[in-house]
């Protein structure tokens, strides 16, 4: 009997330590990472809507190319989002001719968009000019 009983010790250790050392369930995330998330995808959607207005304005891609800054995704308007609070996200570029920036000539527009701060909808397009004329 003593067998036995030693035998059903070292099974359940085996079990006990095999739990101990399997992988928990993964954690539901805090509601801050949702909301995070939510913002990254806002910004994504603004610095597109904000750059897709810029190009009907100024007469389409075969005249007008917004900076680089705008085709940055991954940044999300880096440099061109020079704001970003419960009014929105404000963006300031420059535009001009296809290549321009590849070429290094000047822009010939300088445009400052406000988009909602979930990036659905242009609240203001707060100028869309020739350098120096603002």
């Amino acid at each position: 009997m003593s067998r036995r009983l030693l035998a059903l010790a070292t099974g359940l250790t085996l079990v006990a330590s095999t739990l101990a050392l399997a992988p928990r369930p993964a954690q539901a995330q805090p509601a801050t990472a949702a909301v995070d998330t939510e913002v990254s995808f806002s910004r994504v959607r603004a610095v597109n809507l904000a750059r897709d207005t810029a190009v009907k304005l100024n007469g389409g891609l075969t005249v007008y190319r917004p900076a680089n800054c705008m085709f940055d995704t991954s940044l999300a308007g880096g440099s061109c989002l020079i704001r970003r609070d419960n009014q929105g996200f404000l963006f300031r570029f420059q535009g001009g001719a296809p290549g321009w920036q590849q070429l290094g000539l000047q822009p010939n527009w300088d445009t400052e968009i406000l988009v909602s701060s979930d990036g659905r909808q242009v609240v203001q397009v707060v100028f869309n000019q020739p350098p120096g004329n603002r």
